[in-house]
C-alpha cells in the first residue's frame, strides 16, 4: 500500500496526463470521456504503470457516479417530465426497443452468449448525456427543436437505464436463493420500505432542511451531497446498489426550489469525479481483449452511427416531423452512453460478463463517441447530403403544428416573425397594435399555443429549418423578421431566404457588434441589438421626464 505522500504524487501525476490529454482532445474536437478513458490505458498497467494507489482511485470513481446519478435524479420534477413531450416519450421508447432486439440479434450472430448479448444491447441502446448536451450548448442548439427532443429522449433513457441497474442488482444480490418467488418478494418488501422511508423524510423533512441551511450555499451543497451518500450507503445495504440511492436522492430533492442551485454547483465537481472513473475504466481495460474485439466493435459501432438516426427519423417522420428535425436529433442520439460504460462494469462486478465484453462495449464507446462528436459538431453540413437519401424515410403526414396552407388561404403580411418568446412576443404585440398583420412562427408548441389562443396566426418550426419556407407566404410578406439572437440561425434564414428569391425586407437579432456586422454583409436589411436598444430607449425616457 503507498503511503500518503506517494498517493498524493501519484495523483498529481495522472491528474497532469488527464490536463495534456484533456487539452489535446479538445483540440480535436472530441469529447474528453474518451481522453480519460485514454489517460487510463496511459497510466495503468499497460501503459506508465502510474496508478497503482487503486483504492483511492477507485474511491473517487465510486463517489464520481454517486453524484452523476444523484444529478440525474434532480432533472425528473414532475413538471419537466410533462414538457418533454409525447414525441420524446416514443421516439426513446421505439429507439430502445429497436436498438435492443437488433442489437441482441447481432449480438447472438457474432457468438455471444445470451447474457453477454443482452448486456451488449442494453449498452447500446443508452446515448450519452454529457456529451450531447455538452455539444448542443456549445452550439447554442440546446433550445431548438431538435435540442429539446433529444434531451427529452435523454430524460427517458435515463430512467430507464436506472430501472435496468436497479433490477439488475437486487435480483442478483438474491441469486444464492433457490426460491426465486421468495427472492423477488424479499426485494419488493425491501424496496417499499425503503422507498417508504424517504417519501416520508422528504416530505416532513427535507423541505425544511433544505429551507434552513439555504441561506448558505456552501452548506446547501454539503447537505445535498452528505443526503446523496447517506441515501447510496443505505441502498447499497440493502443490497438495491449505490448508484440506486443516489438517484433517489436526486429525486427527493427534484420537486424542491433547491434543485436548480444543487445541481448547477455540482456539475463541476460531478464532472472532476467522473474522470477517475473513466480512468480506472481505461487502467483494467486488458489490452489483449480490445485487440480481440476489433471486429465485433466495428460492426456494432456501424450498427449505432447509422442505424439510430435512421430509428429516431423513422419514428419520428410517423408523428408528422419532417425530416430536418429528425434527422438532427437523430445524429445527436447516434453514440453509446457513459451508462453503458457503467452498467458494463456492474455487469463484471456482479460476475455476470467478464473483461472482454467490458473491453468490447468500451470499444464501440471510444468509437462512436469520438465520431458522432463530429456528427453533432457538423450537422448543418451533414443534412444536405443527406437530404435526398431522407424523403424515402419521411412519412408524408405533417405534425398538426405543421399544418400547410394553400396559397389561397394566405392574405397580404406585412410581417413574419420567427420566435415568440419574451422580446419577440413584445414585438409582435406592438406590430398588432399599430394595426399591422403578423404570422407568428416558433418551435415551442406551447408557445405556439399560446399565441394561437391570443388570436395571432402561428406556424410550428425553427427559423433555421431550410424546408419551413416552402410553408410561407414569402410572396405576400414584406418584412421578415428572426428575435433569435444568434448569427449561425440568422445566416441559415437569409441563405434559406435567398434560396426562395425572397424580394422583401429582412430584419435579425444580434447581441454583439461584430455579428451585427456579419449579418449586414450577408444582406440582412436590418438588425436589431434588444439590450442596445433597449439602452438607449431607457436614455431617451430618462432625459424626457423631469428631474425632481
Amino acid at each position: 500500500m503507498p503511503s500518503s505522500s506517494y498517493t498524493f504524487y501519484e495523483i498529481a501525476a495522472i491528474l497532469t496526463v488527464a490536463a495534456g490529454v484533456g487539452a489535446l482532445a479538445i483540440r480535436l474536437r472530441q469529447p474528453l470521456i474518451i481522453a480519460f478513458i485514454a489517460v487510463g490505458i496511459i497510466v495503468g498497467p499497460a501503459g506508465l504503470n502510474l496508478a497503482a494507489s487503486t483504492d483511492e482511485v477507485e474511491l473517487f470513481a465510486k463517489l464520481g457516479i454517486t453524484l452523476l446519478l444523484f444529478v440525474v435524479g434532480l432533472k425528473l420534477d414532475p413538471h419537466e417530465i410533462r414538457a418533454v413531450g409525447s414525441v420524446a416519450i416514443a421516439t426513446a421508447i421505439g429507439q430502445m426497443v429497436l436498438t435492443g432486439g437488433i442489437g441482441y440479434l447481432i449480438g447472438l450472430g457474432l457468438g455471444l452468449s445470451n447474457i453477454e448479448a443482452f448486456y451488449v444491447a442494453t449498452a447500446l441502446t443508452f446515448s450519452s448525456t454529457i456529451i450531447i448536451v455538452k455539444l448542443l450548448s456549445d452550439q447554442r442548439e440546446i433550445d431548438a427543436l431538435h435540442g429539446r427532443i433529444a434531451v427529452g429522449v435523454l430524460i427517458v433513457q435515463d430512467i430507464t437505464v436506472i430501472a435496468v441497474m436497479i433490477g439488475l442488482t437486487a435480483l442478483t444480490g438474491e441469486a444464492e436463493s433457490a426460491n426465486l418467488g421468495q427472492t423477488i418478494m424479499e426485494v419488493v418488501l425491501k424496496g417499499a420500505v425503503f422507498l417508504g422511508a424517504i417519501a416520508l423524510f422528504t416530505r416532513y423533512i427535507l423541505p425544511r432542511l433544505l429551507h434552513s441551511v439555504a441561506r448558505s450555499p456552501e452548506l446547501l451543497i454539503l447537505v445535498a451531497i452528505t443526503w446523496t451518500v447517506a441515501l447510496a450507503a443505505s441502498a447499497d445495504t440493502l443490497g438495491f446498489s449505490k448508484e440506486v440511492g443516489a438517484f433517489l436522492a436526486g429525486v427527493a430533492i427534484a420537486s424542491t426550489p433547491y434543485r436548480v442551485p444543487i445541481s448547477s454547483r455540482l456539475v463541476s465537481l460531478r464532472d472532476f469525479l467522473l474522470l477517475f472513473f473513466f480512468i480506472d475504466l481505461g487502467s483494467n481495460i486488458d489490452l489483449q481483449f480490445l485487440g480481440q474485439q476489433v471486429i465485433p466493435a466495428l460492426i456494432f459501432s456501424t450498427f449505432v452511427l447509422l442505424g439510430k438516426p435512421v430509428m429516431v427519423v423513422v419514428l419520428m417522420s410517423i408523428m408528422g416531423y419532417r425530416k430536418y428535425t429528425s434527422a438532427l436529433t437523430g445524429l445527436a442520439l447516434s453514440q453509446i452512453s457513459e451508462f453503458s460504460l457503467i452498467l458494463a462494469s456492474l455487469g463484471v462486478g456482479l460476475g455476470q460478463i467478464d473483461k472482454s465484453i467490458l473491453g468490447l462495449i468500451t470499444l464501440v464507446g471510444l468509437i462512436t463517441m469520438g465520431l458522432s462528436s463530429y456528427m453533432i459538431i457538423y450537422n448543418h453540413a451533414i443534412y444536405p447530403r443527406l437530404a435526398d437519401w431522407l424523403d424515402l424515410l419521411e412519412r408524408k403526414v405533417i405534425h398538426p403544428h405543421h399544418q400547410e396552407e394553400s396559397d389561397s388561404d394566405w392574405i397580404p403580411i406585412d410581417f413574419i416573425v420567427f420566435g415568440l418568446g419574451r422580446y419577440g412576443g413584445s414585438v409582435v404585440h406592438d406590430l398588432c397594435e399599430l394595426g399591422f398583420t403578423v404570422l407568428g412562427v416558433d418551435f415551442d408548441p406551447e408557445v405556439v399555443g399560446f399565441w394561437n389562443r391570443q388570436g395571432l396566426r402561428t406556424l410550428y418550426g425553427d427559423a433555421d429549418d431550410p424546408e419551413l419556407a416552402a410553408l410561407l407566404p414569402l410572396k405576400e410578406t414584406s418584412w421578415i423578421v428572426s428575435t433569435v439572437p444568434r448569427c449561425d440561425v440568422g445566416l441559415a434564414l437569409l441563405h434559406t431566404l435567398q434560396h426562395h428569391n425572397y424580394e422583401g425586407s429582412v430584419a435579425l437579432t444580434s447581441h454583439s457588434q461584430r455579428d451585427e456586422e456579419i449579418l449586414l454583409s450577408a444582406g440582412a436589411h436590418k438588425v436589431l441589438l434588444p439590450f442596445r436598444d433597449a439602452a438607449t430607449e431607457a436614455a431617451r425616457m430618462l432625459t424626457r421626464s423631469p428631474i425632481s
